[in-house]
């Protein structure tokens, strides 16, 4: 690690020698391999861009220059070479460095990334606001992002405005499973004569360094080039379609040639794409046979690559692992049945079903709007989409669902994973709006189950015919039943359960934090519990038999109060004349931070401590 000692910030790392920088990108990429095998993150994303990362920070000026992370896994190399190595043991961690970048921790994170597909269209608005300075902005795109729609809307805002800005293409053949669709299968057949790409790329920086190109001359050459290339190759190139010049595919792990590459590009006036070829996982041996598995692999032993796995024999399953063995078991005796998901197959489980049933199954690419509207096509033609998209990214489909799918009543069953806090991954990642924002529209039914048993009944009930747009919010983690199969049967829609009754408080809850209530009240007999089930239809018997018998309501949820479930129950207790109390517990009006679920769970006061304090308090 000699030559990474010396690097605190880039500017440290602009005084090396072009030849020393192979050897910075080796210690580099040791360095991430060594603190996230005791400390867990993302780890194979990372690792295929460290040429990228230490090329772009050697040959641009950052902060000042402008460099727009897409996928901010990928950026753990950049983290560590912008003054955050000796925290980078709190990754992750609460109250440690942030999950993804965040201008928020630092001025090297120029926008936020913790999400897909964003990076083109916010270094569009940064170069457009930086004409008539010598900024330089550079949006790295890659892991998958290139097959959201945001990305194309960028692309065709870049090729119709003024600006300067550079696109570097990322391209590993992966998200997070591999990569699909058509533009991913383009992107691996797309080639260039390199004696063409050669000559241009001279001619053109001749022509810069000379004054020669101002922009008339450069929007006929890229005509005039894009018109040679195709009657060369006979297939014309999307980007340079679009007046964007192109360059590539290169190698994205050669950083002395990328250096180079990136001198020439610095200054060249308009709209350019670099088109790197880079190995998610580069450099670590089973990170490099098994991308999907060290993704984000836990802890490991760094010399044999041996992943510490729990002992699981006696825990609970994940809910995912529900979802996906009760899909497969359902469209088993359900032909109509298909699944759908946007490039999450192993995350949700949905893998299980791929296996015996290619032909049912849809793996859309990072499109969470597209897997909604596509659902709601094979809906409307009779067939039953299961529809899985992690609740936070499915904010991104929210239109979607309410024009492609509520309106027509359409048969799509929504099962929204990871709802809630998830943990380590932030604010950008937890669930926490699904039930307030889907809670308005008119035709949905919302439900979430407390359990494994409820989650399988629940998704047996939302394939029965004529059921309409049916959401499933679950979150993510293990459950609370060993012994989690039991048979399939229908719950009636829009009715939840009382679990145990009381005498004075009303405890009412929704989903499986239900089973946190559950285990602090069940020794007291003055507090009822209530498990609402279906945040829409509510039940309304259950309802007016708490508003008749209870004076004070505790409601707990875990998402946010604001509009939640808790907002639903004051509402209807409103409507019909009944003045109880109403006590409600769930997420605040702030983003919650990253840590342990738990730890993050006590911080917002949704934890069994704080409902006994709650409960004691009234």
């Amino acid at each position: 690690m000699e030559l990474l000692k010396k690097i605190k910030y880039p500017e440290d790392l602009r005084t090396l020698t072009v030849d020393e920088l192979p050897e910075l990108c080796r210690e580099l990429r040791e360095d991430i391999v060594k603190e996230l095998s005791v400390n867990p993150g993302h780890l194979a994303s990372s690792l295929g861009a460290t040429e990228i990362t230490v090329a772009l920070h050697y040959v641009y000026n950052t902060p000042e220059d402008r460099i727009v992370w897409d996928v901010g896994h990928q950026a753990y190399g950049h983290k560590i070479l912008t003054g955050r190595r000796e925290k980078f043991n709190t990754n992750r961690k609460l109250g440690g460095i942030r999950p993804f970048p965040s201008p928020e921790e630092s001025e090297y994170d120029t926008f936020m990334c913790g999400h897909a597909s964003n990076s083109i269209s916010a270094a569009l608005g940064m170069a457009v606001a930086a004409k008539g300075t010598d900024r330089k902005v550079v949006a790295v795109i890659g892991d998958g992002a290139m097959s959201g729609g945001l990305a194309y809307e960028g692309l065709n805002n870049v090729s119709s405005t003024d600006n300067d800005i550079l696109i570097v293409l990322n391209d590993n053949n992966m998200s997070i499973d591999r990569a699909v669709g058509g533009m991913q299968e383009y992107l691996l057949s797309l080639s260039t004569n390199e004696t063409y790409n050669a000559l241009r790329f001279k001619l053109t920086s001749w022509l810069h360094r000379k004054g020669l190109f101002e922009d008339d001359r450069r929007r006929g050459m890229i005509r005039l080039t894009n018109a040679l290339k195709s009657a060369i190759s006979h297939q014309q190139n999307v980007f340079e379609g679009m007046d964007i010049r192109y360059f590539g595919p290169f190698n994205g792990h050669d950083v002395k040639e990328l250096v180079r590459i990136l001198r020439q590009l610095k200054d060249m006036k308009g709209p350019k794409l670099l088109h790197l070829h880079t190995q998610k996982g580069h450099g670590y041996a089973p990170a490099e046979k098994d991308v999907t598995v060290w993704h984000a692999p836990g802890k490991f032993d760094v010399e044999t690559g041996k992943r510490q796995v729990k002992d699981d024999n006696n825990c609970p399953p994940r809910f995912q692992d529900v979802f996906g063995e009760t899909l497969l078991e359902l469209a088993r005796q359900n032909p109509k049945i298909v699944g759908i998901t946007p490039a999450m197959p192993t995350g949700c489980s949905m893998n299980i079903m791929m296996q015996e049933m290619p032909e049912r199954t849809f793996d859309v690419g990072i499109a969470e709007g597209h897997a909604v509207t596509f659902s709601g096509g094979l809906a409307k033609e009779g067939l039953q989409p299961f529809c899985n998209i992690y609740s936070a990214f499915a904010q991104r489909a929210f239109d979607n669902i309410i024009h492609d799918v509520a309106i027509l009543k359409l048969n799509v069953v929504l099962c929204l994973d990871r709802a809630g806090i998830v943990g380590e991954d932030g604010p950008t990642h937890h669930g926490a709006f699904d039930m307030a924002a889907l809670r308005p529209i008119p035709n949905l039914t919302i439900a979430s189950p407390m359990d494994e048993h409820e989650l399988r009944r629940l998704m047996y009930t939302a394939q029965l015919p004529d059921k309409g747009p049916f959401v499933i919010r679950y979150p993510r983690g293990c459950g609370s039943l060993v012994d989690w199969r039991c048979p399939l049967e229908a719950i009636p829609v829009g009715k939840g359960r009382k679990l145990k009754d009381g005498s004075e408080v009303a405890v009412i809850t929704i989903g499986p934090i239900g089973t946190s209530a559950a285990e602090v009240i069940a020794d007291n007999s003055a507090v009822a519990h209530y498990d609402l089930r279906f945040l829409k239809p509510l039940d309304e018997d259950l309802l007016h038999e708490i508003g008749r018998k209870f004076k004070k309501i505790i409601t707990i949820e875990d998402g946010v109060r604001n509009g939640g479930m808790g907002s639903a129950v004051m509402e209807w207790m409103s409507d019909h004349s009944y003045q109880p109390v109403i006590h409600r517990l769930g997420l605040p009006d702030n983003f919650v931070e990253h840590g342990k679920v738990s730890e993050l769970q006590a911080i917002v006061g949704i934890d069994k401590e704080s409902i006994k304090k709650e409960i004691l308090s009234i």
